[in-house]
């Protein structure tokens, strides 16, 4: 594996000559985080069930479909050649206690949130390896946890055990692929001011106050912002960040970490 200079980086944008894979990036963080790679020079293909009007390479795939997802990155590698990163974006959300998902949830929630990234990774994985092993041998993969894997969220259980699972797939993952050059973290947003979370807010008897709830819980006070996370995708899959993989960067506010005193 060989590695440019940072002194070379500097002469030109960071990700120009790689190709980055978003799935799920027709909307909110996933669109938020493609345009920030093709921002930063990357070609980006998107594998989604929607399109969007950015000057990416749109494919349509669904992660829950196996031959969709292997045609899918075929499709990706015919068109742009091997794939430098690979962002784990796509994925649904789910409310309530254990009580409240019937089993066939369950499923169709784990096998978006967390089959899924194996499924992608797994096809993707044959490209990865020849990034990294090429010229800039570079190759990352970056995959979309949360908050709700690192602390107890009430009305959350079924989507805090799939994002529980991200985490430690996560982990798992950097310890196999090392070795092959292939680094591998994660983003855990706080709440993020997306269109889930909007649907979520329209839904609610109060709009105004459900989201005035969601700002507060964040120490910061606010909402995370797509852009905000996208920054912190971009990071980590960043050439610029080789030493940095098994990590889980919170994007949150400061919900984590932070205890601050009532006013």
């Amino acid at each position: 594996m060989t590695h440019t200079t940072d002194k070379h980086r500097a002469t030109r944008p960071e990700y120009e000559g790689l190709v980055a894979v978003v799935t799920g990036g027709a909307s909110g963080i996933g669109l938020a985080t493609a345009r920030e790679l093709h921002a930063r020079g990357a070609e980006v293909a998107v594998l989604d069930l929607a399109e969007t009007d950015e000057p990416f390479l749109h494919v349509h795939c669904d992660v829950t479909d196996d031959e969709a997802v292997r045609t899918g990155v075929d499709t990706v590698t015919n068109e742009l050649g091997d794939i430098h990163v690979l962002v784990n974006n796509a994925g649904i959300g789910a409310q309530g206690t254990v009580e409240d998902n019937a089993p066939d949830e369950w499923h169709r929630v784990l096998d978006v949130n967390v089959i899924g990234i194996a499924r992608v990774t797994a096809a993707a994985l044959p490209a990865l390896r020849k990034a990294a092993a090429g010229g800039d041998g570079h190759a990352a993969i970056v995959n979309m946890c949360s908050i709700a894997a690192t602390v107890g969220l009430p009305q959350r259980a079924l989507y805090s055990a799939s994002k529980g699972a991200v985490l430690a797939l996560t982990r798992a993952m950097a310890a196999d692929h090392l070795r092959e050059g292939i680094r591998v973290s994660c983003v855990n947003p706080g709440t993020a001011d997306t269109p889930w979370v909007a649907r979520l807010l329209s839904a609610a008897d109060d709009p105004d106050a459900e989201r005035t709830a969601l700002a507060a819980r964040q120490p910061s006070g606010r909402l995370v912002s797509a852009e905000e996370v996208a920054h912190a995708v971009a990071y980590l899959a960043s050439p610029c960040s080789g030493a940095t993989t098994g990590t889980d960067l919170a994007v949150d506010g400061g919900m984590q970490g932070l205890r601050l005193r009532t006013q």
